[in-house]
């Protein structure tokens, strides 16, 4: 049990103590990591860390203390609605980041909305199964019910399952540019068109393609429309410390005219401490990350960006005709942004095997499910780690060919059965337990050897996986049969 200090610490070992903890993190500055974190190089981080130590202690809560703050986020909200080719009256607020941008746009768009229901009526949004997860997270916090319309088989929402899961109770649609398991970008154009039918609102989660559409399409790469060129498109989301490389976090809300900010702001007029007014979910709200994405937008410039672009390309092509030509692997579908997914081709391949053995090998990825694949995010850094991540997969799938035995350790029995449950309230359950381990008194680590990483997934699946799972393949296997028989006739 860790106790609370009585004496001071000299500052000496406190940092040795910091750099020796982060031995243990994901290797993103060599370029083996495919997610979380995003690099311009070593000369602009000097540059943010310089803004952000600039505004270190500034609050933006109050924008009339701390006016340049207020100057800062308008000028980005502006730089924004020009980058997303929105109009004068483009509105919006800098937030925290994606997830606070798109907690914030189903907040405002269930405000707008509950007047036109009936007592009792519960909002509703529809949405792809692709949408980010954190709309599910908005949804679960402010009493929202989410529609979700399959995929196509192109991974783009179902445009016409969309349309009919439209009724009196729903207050907004919402699409992905691009979604992030699969990299593509919903039929934006075709949403707008029907949300107008109907006066409904739409909103494009770009908060991984705001900052790097419109430099793909700027080097004329094939970019769906998708921003507010669109008719119909009424708010936008896109995170500045993804693609526009400043810490984090930081992201945009960006709305098509300042009538829709009344519905995300909260006012309270009656507190005893004063008239409050918050235009985002937080707060107390870090300056230091706003300076920073001020300086960094400015510091990069369009031409900036354009180049930091070019080198991804570079690299997600690599990637792309590298993984085409290994036997046994297959991408899920051609990127339309700088996002691939790809699995295994081999159905004696075992997908969560596969990124078992590139985990081992210093790799740091996502693992999407249904279907099971691994997910890549491609940044500049990766033209100088394209090839050894290749071979190492070429190595990855030799190994699995000649020892299919690989697929019964590591995570991969562990995700591929829980993939494949069909109780997913099992599923929540064990995660729930998971992170109660995390967070709890004990605060273990989930990577950690000793920790019992995986005996909560274990537990569950030995006490019910296993069993549900059987029952579940032997009802597919009947229901094959019967298919097969009903096909005969």
């Amino acid at each position: 049990m860790t106790h609370f200090p009585l004496d001071a610490t000299p500052a000496t070992a406190l940092l040795a103590q910091l750099e020796d903890l982060r031995s243990t993190d994901a290797d993103w500055r060599g370029g083996r990591c495919f997610a979380l974190v995003y690099s311009a190089g070593e000369e602009h981080e000097a540059l943010l860390r310089q803004a952000h130590q600039a505004y270190f202690s500034e609050n933006g809560l109050n924008p009339m203390a701390f006016r340049s703050l207020r100057r800062m986020e308008g000028e980005l909200v502006r730089m924004g609605a020009d980058l997303l080719r929105g109009s004068p009256k483009t509105s919006g607020t800098v937030t925290s980041g994606g997830t606070e941008s798109l907690l914030l746009a189903v907040l405002a768009y269930r405000n707008a909305g509950k007047n036109r229901l009936r007592r009792g009526e519960q909002p509703e949004i529809v949405v792809p199964a692709s949408i980010h997860v954190a709309v599910e997270k908005a949804a679960h916090l402010f009493g929202v019910r989410l529609r979700v319309a399959p995929l196509a088989e192109d991974y783009r929402v179902d445009v016409a399952a969309m349309r009919a899961l439209v009724n009196r109770r729903t207050v907004a649609l919402m699409a992905s540019a691009p979604q992030y398991p699969h990299g593509v970008v919903d039929p934006i154009e075709a949403i707008a068109a029907f949300a107008e039918e109907r006066g409904l609102p739409l909103h494009v989660d770009a908060c991984i393609g705001g900052f790097m559409l419109p430099f793909m399409e700027a080097l004329g790469e094939p970019v769906p429309p998708w921003d507010f060129r669109v008719p119909g498109v009424t708010s936008v989301s896109a995170d500045l410390h993804k693609y526009g490389f400043t810490s984090k976090g930081v992201s945009l809300l960006l709305w098509r005219d300042p009538s829709w900010l009344r519905h995300q702001f909260f006012v309270s007029t009656e507190w005893p401490g004063g008239i409050y007014a918050s235009p985002t979910l937080a707060g107390t709200r870090p300056a230091g990350p706003i300076a920073a994405a001020w300086v960094c937008v400015q510091a990069l410039g369009k031409r900036g960006y354009i180049d930091l672009m070019r080198e991804t390309l570079v690299a997600r092509d690599k990637l792309v005709v590298g993984l085409e030509a290994i036997d046994g692997v297959r991408l899920l579908c051609r990127p339309q942004g700088t996002l691939i997914a790809f699995a295994t081709s081999d159905r004696r391949l075992d997908t969560y095997a596969l990124a078992d053995l590139l985990q081992a090998k210093g790799w740091h990825f996502d693992r999407n499910q249904q279907p099971a694949s691994l997910h890549l995010t491609v940044m500049p850094v990766h033209v100088h780690t394209a090839e050894a991540f290749l071979q190492d997969v070429r190595e990855a799938v030799a190994e699995l060919r000649a020892c299919p035995a690989v697929r019964n350790s590591g995570t991969a029995p562990m995700y591929g059965m829980m993939a494949r449950l069909p109780a997913r309230g099992l599923v929540r359950s064990a995660v729930m337990d998971a992170m109660v381990g995390m967070y709890g008194p004990e605060a273990r680590d989930p990577m950690a050897a000793d920790a019992g990483s995986q005996g909560w997934m274990d537990r569950a699946i030995q006490r019910f996986g296993g069993p549900l799972l059987t029952l579940w393949d032997r009802a597919d296997a009947l229901r094959e049969r019967v298919g097969r028989r009903g096909r005969g006739r």
